[in-house]
């Protein structure tokens, strides 16, 4: 029921604003005003999409829980979709969004109404002592069977990748 009251009511608040700013600045400059906020917004997304992909990878490299990162993500693209959509108020609240400082207070005010289970890190990354290795070992453990001409069942028609 809440989300039905949401899709009724901020339609008739950006109808609102439309008429309102419309009424004092012109249709053509509020139509202008829409349109360089999506290309803005578009922009907005772009540079703070990389950057929270950036912290998403480091705080998988260093073994840090990722909710964090993955929820700004969540939220820039959230943020995106309000941008690209016409109106003022969702404007509003899609540019509220994209600072980071109101992604981390929106995050940890989510926290505090999510129940997490548990979450655990493990590495499975092995060194050896070989003098040219410095790093992860090169060797893959694994089983094998060797398949030969007699093995492969015949084709039975085309194979579904192609066109015939």
């Amino acid at each position: 029921m809440p989300l039905l009251i949401l899709f009724v009511i901020v339609p008739m608040i950006e109808i609102f604003l439309f008429i309102q700013v419309g009424q004092v600045i012109g249709t053509w400059a509020t139509l202008g005003i829409v349109l360089v906020t999506a290309i803005a917004g578009t922009r907005l997304i772009r540079s703070q999409g990389a950057l929270a992909l950036r912290d998403l990878q480091n705080s998988f490299s260093e073994m840090r829980d990722p909710s964090e990162p993955l929820a700004h993500g969540a939220m820039i693209l959230f943020s995106g979709a309000l941008l690209l959509t016409p109106g003022f108020f969702t404007d509003t609240i899609g540019l509220l969004l994209m600072i980071p400082a109101v992604r981390r207070r929106v995050f940890h005010w989510a926290k505090t109404r999510v129940k997490v289970q548990g979450f655990t890190a493990t590495s499975s990354t092995t060194y050896t002592n070989h003098p040219k290795s410095r790093g992860p070992s090169d060797v893959i453990d694994g089983d094998f069977k060797e398949i030969g001409p007699e093995d492969t069942p015949p084709p039975s028609g085309p194979s579904g990748w192609t066109r015939h």
